[in-house]
This record gives structure tokens, C-alpha cells and sequence, in this order.
């Protein structure tokens, strides 16, 4: 039912995207404005009215900045419109009987104060206020469902296997090298500095990580850690890092494709050369969409969030300040800056739920 709110037309910061992007994204590539909005929904509606308080920077954003050459699974921004993605809201306002105003929701938004949810489908009512709501962008959200199904669904892990993790300090990475521990799993991870590679081994428990910047051979590199071979890589980079991975995975092992974040600002993708592995060694490489698993949300925190409370699983944020912050904090995620998973809070920290005790500001 509709909520009690008197209405009125306030200030609607925004983030538009102003057109089409090639290669690498910068900031002038988006326009932060203000519009207004009426905080009362109109007569008829069947939407849901909210108050963005986090918003989500994921790198599957980048695709949705070019024009479309294919069909993709998701549409491309509109220019001149507002970017969308992930984000945490809080309802002013409902005509849609499964949310109420005050509820907590994350799902998709669009990357602006207030916003009008029409499919409301897409929301999922926050149950679980004890822990921070920022997680809701990251490790309670859809990167933390992500790492789960990508894991466990796809890769089937088993006790005493391998594991190979790339993109490893991110928002996923950094959860499934942490599932894989929790399994009794050797777990290696990369990453692109050195700041990233002791976190990956101080603060996550991997057994092994290496700054992929400094490797100037990744099939010698993965050799070295592996001299077994891989059973299983979470493959979030692509190029030259899965060319090498084929090389030395095990016979029967398993790759989980959930991303590969070095081709997405290229304008010719690069090759594989190496696929021949996958009959050879009889390897399965299946790639996957983490909307396909949204059935197994119930079931991901019936594991994770006692993991959480107990210090078993640690998740690291990277926070972005202001709303005038987001393209600087998006286009980050391309050179690595952030640290684990950036988000941006757009408003104020709120005093009454508890805060991630593992945040680093690099965005003000």
C-alpha cells in the first residue's frame, strides 16, 4: 500500500550518462546534475519510491556504457539518462503490496538520490539489519551470490582440491578464495599490487598470491604455485591470464566464468590460444549470470551471514563519499584502485545500523 509521506518535489542529484563510451571510460564520460522529484508516487502507479543510500560499482557496468554491437544479457544504458546498477534503498513510498514505506531493499536502482523502482520484482526486502547495510552491495548482495553459485553450483569443489583465483582482492574474488579455505582447498589468488597480494594472504588466509604486474611470464608464474596443476580457476580477468591458466589446469578441472575485466575496454577483444586444453584435459569451462541463481539467495545466507557473525568470512569495502563521487569510483575498478568492494554512499553513514569494521577511503 501507498505510504503516508506528504510529497512535494525535492532535489534529485544525478549521474547521466551523456553518450556512448569507446575504450577506456572517463569521467567526463558521465554528467553529475540535479532534476527534481516528486516524492509522493502518482495515482495508479504499481512502483516502488525510494531513498538511495548505497550505491553498487561493479565492472559489468562498463558493457553497459558502448552501444550494443550484439544482444547482450542486459540492456545498455540510455544517454542522457541515468546509470543504473545494484544499490541499497530505503522505501519513501509504495503502491506495490510487497514493500512498505520505511522498508530496506537492495536491488536494482538507478544512480541517483531518489528513484522510482517500476519492477519492483528486482527488489529484495533486507532482513537481516544486525549486520552493516553497505554488505548489501557486496558480500549479502549480488557479488556474494555471485561467489557462491560461481563456486560452489559450477565448480564443485571438493576437499584438498586446488584453486586458482584471479581479480582475487575484489568484490567476488576475495569470497571465493575464502569459501575455497573454508572447503580445505589450496587457494592461490592475483591481484595488481602489492598492497592487494598481503591483504589476499593476511587478511582473507589465502596460501599463496602474486602481483600478475610483476610476472613477466603467467605461465612460469602459475607453475610455480601449482606444480600439480589447477583444479579449479575462478576466471574474472580473461587474455593472457586464461590463456595461461588452460595450460595448467588438471585433467576433469573446472572454470567458473564470471568475468573478464581485462577486454572490456578494448575495442578488439583479445584471443585465446590455448582452448585445445579444454578436450585434452577434459576440462568444463561454463560461464554463468548470477540472476540465474537468485532461487539459492535464502540458501547463500543461510550460509554466509553465520560465517560473518562468527569472523569466519572477513569482507573489505572500498567507500566512495557523495553521489559527485561515483565516476570517479567507477572508472577506478579498471586500474585497480579500488580496494575489495567499492561502493558509494550517498548519503550519510546511518547511525542507527552497524558498519563494516573493514573500510578504506580512497574517493572523496
Amino acid at each position: 500500500m501507498a505510504g503516508n509521506v506528504d510529497g512535494g518535489e525535492v532535489r534529485n542529484k544525478q549521474v547521466l550518462l551523456k553518450e556512448f563510451v569507446s575504450g577506456f571510460p572517463k569521467d567526463s564520460d558521465m554528467l553529475f546534475t540535479t532534476s527534481s522529484i516528486n516524492l509522493k508516487l502518482p495515482e495508479g502507479s504499481n512502483g516502488v519510491l525510494v531513498k538511495n543510500l548505497y550505491l553498487s560499482c561493479d565492472p559489468y557496468m562498463r558493457g553497459r556504457m558502448s552501444k550494443p554491437l550484439f544482444p547482450s544479457y542486459i540492456d545498455s544504458f540510455k544517454p542522457g539518462s541515468p546509470i543504473s546498477g545494484f544499490g541499497v534503498s530505503k522505501v519513501i513510498d509504495s503502491s506495490n503490496q510487497n514493500f512498505r514505506e520505511g522498508d530496506l531493499v537492495w536491488g536494482q536502482t538507478g544512480w541517483e538520490e531518489y528513484s522510482v523502482i517500476s519492477s519492483a520484482e528486482s527488489l529484495f526486502k533486507i532482513q537481516h539489519t544486525d549486520l552493516p547495510l553497505s554488505y548489501y552491495t557486496g558480500i549479502l548482495g549480488m557479488p556474494g551470490l555471485t561467489a557462491y553459485a560461481g563456486f560452489y553450483e559450477i565448480c564443485a569443489p571438493k576437499k584438498g582440491e586446488t584453486v586458482f583465483v584471479s581479480a582475487a582482492s575484489g568484490a567476488v574474488g576475495q569470497l571465493v578464495g575464502q569459501f575455497a579455505k573454508l572447503m580445505g582447498c589450496y587457494v592461490v589468488g592475483s591481484a595488481g599490487s602489492k598492497e592487494k597480494v598481503d591483504l589476499l594472504k593476511s587478511k582473507f588466509g589465502f596460501d599463496e598470491a602474486f602481483n600478475y604486474k610483476e610476472e613477466a611470464d603467467l605461465d612460469a608464474s602459475l607453475k610455480r604455485y601449482f606444480p600439480d596443476g589447477i583444479d579449479i580457476y575462478f576466471e574474472n580477468v580473461g587474455g593472457k591470464m586464461l590463456d595461461a591458466v588452460l595450460l595448467n589446469m588438471r585433467l576433469h578441472g573446472r572454470i567458473s566464468v564470471c568475468g573478464m575485466i581485462s577486454q572490456y575496454n578494448l575495442d578488439h577483444p583479445e584471443g585465446v590460444h590455448n582452448l585445445f586444453n579444454l578436450i585434452s584435459k577434459r576440462i568444463r569451462m561454463e560461464g554463468f549470470l548470477v540472476f540465474d541463481y537468485y532461487h539459492l539467495y535464502d540458501k547463500f545466507l543461510e550460509m554466509v551471514i553465520p560465517q560473518i557473525k562468527q569472523g569466519k568470512i572477513v569482507y573489505v569495502e572500498d567507500i566512495a563519499y557523495g553521489l559527485e563521487s561515483g565516476p570517479e569510483a567507477l572508472i577506478g575498478l579498471f586500474s585497480g584502485r579500488n580496494v575489495g568492494k567499492q561502493f558509494i554512499a550517498v548519503q550519510q553513514l546511518l547511525p542507527n545500523y552497524p558498519t563494516s569494521p573493514n573500510q578504506v577511503l580512497h574517493c572523496t
